[in-house]
């Protein structure tokens, strides 16, 4: 069995930065799914996250056609209880630390927890954190939550630490999907100097400069998602981006 978190960590310890891409099952099916598939096959990233605010669609079928097709782990990104399959190879256990809806801090886990447990799947505790994007993320209007601004630094920080002395196993700063404005550098840089425990960082990046700031900053796994559903194609420029990055600052 795969332990997922295990090579985070041993990539951490060795300032190897990590890349995932974010997969909405309700969007990237037909056309888009295929050549999602073509550019994965072409440059892989470390992880394929799969979830969202909302979805529709089976989970199950849509990871075992990403295990058929390509040999890259399979991470659960779940935005509610019904999202969770024992088919991919991880869950980010996600407790939205950010917001006081006490749904989406325990209530929605409370509902999954046996079924989770029973399967036998890896579990991330992860403590999720939403900042100002620029916009009304879904993730926000589905948790009835607000995003942290961009600007409140040590609130930002505050509740990374609470996140980890409470023992989650990550954080991640999201900007929410399709964010005008990804994730400051500065509050990256302010959170990570801080934790030791590694730091997500997903929503708004659109370009190898986005990735390039995130990981200058301290974070140790960045995540792609509405600029790949675009142009699938971004996928092996975000994939040789990284692994450029890697070469250079070993």
């Amino acid at each position: 069995m795969k332990n997922l978190y295990k090579q985070i960590l041993i990539n951490r310890e060795y300032n190897k930065k990590m890349l995932a891409v974010l997969l909405d099952p309700d969007r990237c099916q037909g056309k888009l799914m295929s050549s999602t598939i073509a550019a994965l096959k072409l440059s892989a990233p470390d992880f394929v996250f799969v979830g969202g605010s909302y979805v529709n669609s089976p989970i199950d079928s849509f990871i075992e056609l990403l295990h058929e097709e390509v040999q890259i782990p399979v991470v659960l990104f779940p935005g509610n209880a019904s999202q969770f399959s024992p088919k991919a190879d991880a869950l980010l256990f996600l407790s939205l630390i950010s917001g006081r809806n006490p749904e989406f801090l325990i209530g929605q886990h409370v509902t999954s927890a046996l079924a989770i447990k029973q399967s036998g799947i890896e579990v991330i505790p992860a403590g999720y954190i939403l900042i100002d994007g620029g916009k009304v993320s879904a993730v926000e209007y589905m948790s009835h939550t607000r995003s942290i601004p961009r600007e409140k630094k040590e609130i930002v920080l505050a509740t990374a630490v609470a996140g980890e002395l409470s023992g989650q196993h990550v954080v991640y700063l999201e900007a929410g999907s399709g964010a005008i404005q990804p994730v400051p550098k500065e509050l990256i840089n302010h959170v990570t100097s801080h934790l030791s425990i590694p730091v997500i960082v997903g929503g708004g990046m659109k370009t190898t400069q986005h990735l390039n700031d995130c990981f200058d900053a301290g974070a140790d796994l960045a995540v792609v998602g509405n600029a790949v559903e675009q142009n699938p194609d971004l996928i092996v420029e975000f994939t040789n981006f990284v692994k450029n990055y890697n070469t250079i600052h070993r």
